[in-house]
């Protein structure tokens, strides 16, 4: 019930995660059909960037103010921290706070005046401003890191690399924000690189109970976690894309006349096997450079008919072989009863 500090860091990562879960699969996904040429009807979608800049922003972040208000000399007090936050924030739409300069929540009482509060992507979330300033500094005093890497025990030496003389920075330290800001960018950074896959976990009740489901707080989950919007893109878009090449390489055994070697482009060889195949034309597109299939149920037809076709030229394989082995055994017999019946007809 009551957010601190540490609350509104964990939603800032998560904010965080949601914005590139929104660029590699609701984004990208519409981009890629753009990209290979497919026609395409964009769907609208709420992109969380304007909260991860009200937080993250270098000039008028949450963050950055907070860190101003530490690093400041003077008196800095939590209440004046929230005031800058009033006069820096105060027309930002997902911003919300009483004292604010902008009177839209000046008669909200459900909004104290120590507090502030953000509507998050997954729905709005108040703060105390409580604490803010003194978990923001978090500071380890120089002399204590010194003595502790003096210490003579290896790990709590190793704990304190920063007391190490030869390496004292006279810079003030960063602050518990800015280290956690900068942790999440080397994480967006590593997830940019990858190719992830996301599991989205829905909680049935809040009582963490077994068979009690609460259907009011699964519809605010999914609605709030993006997966109506990524369910209209999948039912709008394509199930399975894959580029013309491993397709055909996969598949060619399907048609006689891509089978066993096609000397054309790949993109021809995969329009002569679906044409072959009778594929309705409603299920697939050609891109650029892939192919894209609308249905599942496609895809799994192709799958069995590669099975079936697997089976066979097995059975093919092994029915040559028998009869090679059956022949290769006929002709030696035949040929050791030639031998024996000459032997034989010379000495009868």
């Amino acid at each position: 019930q009551d957010n601190s500090f540490e609350q509104f860091i964990i939603n800032y990562c998560n904010e965080k995660l949601q914005q590139i879960f929104i660029e590699l699969t609701l984004k990208e996904e519409q981009e890629e059909y753009i990209r290979e040429g497919i026609e395409w009807t964009h769907i609208e979608y709420f992109n969380n960037a304007i909260i991860c800049d009200l937080i993250e922003n270098n000039q008028t972040g949450i963050l950055a103010m907070l860190d101003e208000e530490c690093l400041r000399p003077g008196t800095v007090t939590d209440d004046t921290f929230l005031e800058k936050l009033n006069q820096v924030c105060a027309t930002h739409q997902h911003f919300e706070s009483r004292m604010s300069k902008c009177s839209r929540f000046l008669n909200d009482t459900s909004l104290p005046h120590s507090c502030f509060r953000i509507q998050h992507y997954a729905g709005k979330v108040m703060y105390q401003v409580e604490g803010f300033v003194d978990k923001n500094n978090d500071l380890l005093y120089r002399d204590l890191s010194q003595a502790m890497w003096k210490a003579s025990h290896s790990l709590i030496k190793a704990l304190f690399p920063e007391g190490n003389p030869a390496k004292i920075n006279l810079k003030r330290p960063p602050t518990a924000g800015s280290q956690f800001k900068a942790s999440v960018a080397t994480l967006m950074k590593n997830l940019q690189t990858k190719n992830p896959n996301y599991i989205r976990c829905i909680k049935p009740n809040e009582k963490k109970a077994a068979h009690i489901f609460n259907e009011a707080l699964v519809c605010h989950q999914i609605r709030y976690l993006g997966l109506l919007e990524n369910v209209r893109v999948r039912r709008a878009g394509y199930a399975f894309r894959q580029a013309y090449e491993p397709c055909l390489e996969r598949y060619k055994m399907l048609c006689k006349q891509t089978w066993p070697h096609w000397k054309g482009p790949a993109r021809a060889g995969v329009e002569v096997l679906f044409n072959e195949l009778r594929i309705p034309e409603e299920e697939f597109s050609f891109g650029r450079s892939k192919i894209f299939i609308r249905n599942p149920r496609t895809l799994f037809k192709l799958e069995d008919l590669r099975k079936q076709r697997l089976e066979d030229l097995a059975t093919l394989i092994e029915k040559i072989y028998r009869g090679w082995k059956c022949r290769t055994r006929f002709l030696l017999m035949k040929r050791c009863q030639v031998v024996i019946a000459s032997w034989y007809r010379r000495y009868a």
